[in-house]
């Protein structure tokens, strides 16, 4: 254990988020160090030629030898090869080369992947230079950097509202007692705003587009004061550009099926929970997580429609990777303890 902690001191420790629509990097002592799309863009479908943000500006705008992609889909790994090289991109432009130690590396992963894909993970990880590496349950880690006291005798719920996956877990004395993972999210959100706009108005707009709508205007309930914004598209008649003016309220609309969706997954964990510790629920509250947990009045509808108080985390689309992070730097002990496999084999 010294030795391990001596070369802990020299090595650039990582926790790692790797998230469907995004990936976050934190370093051991130093914080988040990169936010990148999980996208990568491929010549042929086979040779990477840009990854993360690089990757993103090509989206919609490549010819046609020329594709970007996102190995990662509904919170798991769609792609083994992509998903391995994206991995090992990013862990390679944050290391620290003139270290003389290989980092031990904490990866956060969806709840429901298969141990294949666990395998594949572990292996990118140790291939790209990793020295031991462990995977941890994303909404482990979502409720530590939330903040929770996942370790006492208590019931903590949390909603992650990641880009592919919602997951939805109680946690008590450090394990997940209740468990849903629904397979709606910030990625259906974008999917329901182009789907509306093409039927309300014969306009087309791209992923970026209804991601960028999607921020600005979009909600879950009618808000105090209703948002507009110009939306540019292409028409779908004439195929001619064209403006449109969209409110909040359009919103509410077309993104109820996905948010109705994810409450119902919620609503459904809450009823499997003990009521010891949904009493303890109903006391503390739900806490949200992940990027798709900023819908604007989420947070209201989800109290409104289950009775339950609803906080979202400060910096929600950061908790996943803060938590692994503080899992790195203070609680070794419980990282080993919640790494997918509970012996040496994460060890290079």
């Amino acid at each position: 254990m010294i030795f391990d902690y001596i070369l802990g001191l020299f090595s650039n420790d990582m926790a790692i988020d790797l998230g469907t629509a995004t990936t976050l990097v934190y370093i051991k002592n130093k914080g988040i160090v990169l936010k990148e799309p999980s996208i990568v863009a491929l010549y042929r479908g086979k040779e990477v030629i840009a990854v993360g943000e690089a990757a993103k500006e090509m989206v919609g705008k490549t010819p046609g030898e020329i594709k970007a992609v996102r190995p990662m889909k509904d919170g798991v790994i769609a792609d083994f090869n992509v998903t391995e090289k994206m991995l090992r991109y990013f862990i390679v432009k944050v290391h620290n080369r003139h270290s003389l130690v290989s980092p031990r590396i904490a990866i956060s992963v969806p709840k429901g992947v298969t141990p294949v894909e666990k395998r594949a993970v572990r292996e990118s990880a140790l291939q790209a230079g990793a020295r031991e590496v462990y995977l941890i349950d994303e909404p482990m880690a979502a409720a530590i950097g939330a903040g929770l006291p996942v370790e006492v005798p208590m019931g903590h719920m949390v909603v992650d509202i990641g880009g592919g996956t919602t997951e939805v877990a109680v946690i008590s004395m450090g394990g997940l007692v209740v468990f849903n993972s629904v397979r709606t999210a910030g990625d259906k959100f974008d999917e329901a705003i182009m789907s509306y706009l093409k039927k309300a108005y014969n306009v087309h707009i791209g992923e970026r587009t209804a991601e960028r709508v999607k921020i600005n205007i979009g909600c879950a309930m009618k808000l105090e004061n209703t948002l507009e914004m110009d939306v540019k598209g292409s028409d779908m008649t004439t195929g001619l550009p064209r403006t449109i003016k969209v409110t909040s309220d359009e919103m509410v609309i077309a993104l109820e099926e996905p948010v109705t969706k994810i409450i119902e997954g919620i609503k459904l964990t809450l009823e499997q929970t003990k009521p010891e510790l949904a009493a303890d629920i109903i006391d503390k509250g739900i806490v949200l997580t992940g990027g798709g947990s900023q819908l604007k009045a989420f947070d209201l509808k989800l109290s409104n429609e289950t009775g339950v108080p609803v906080h979202l985390a400060e910096n929600p689309q950061d908790c996943v990777v803060l938590g692994a992070g503080k899992m790195l730097e203070e609680q070794m002990d419980v990282l080993r303890r919640l790494s997918f496999e509970g012996d040496d084999s994460y060890i290079a």
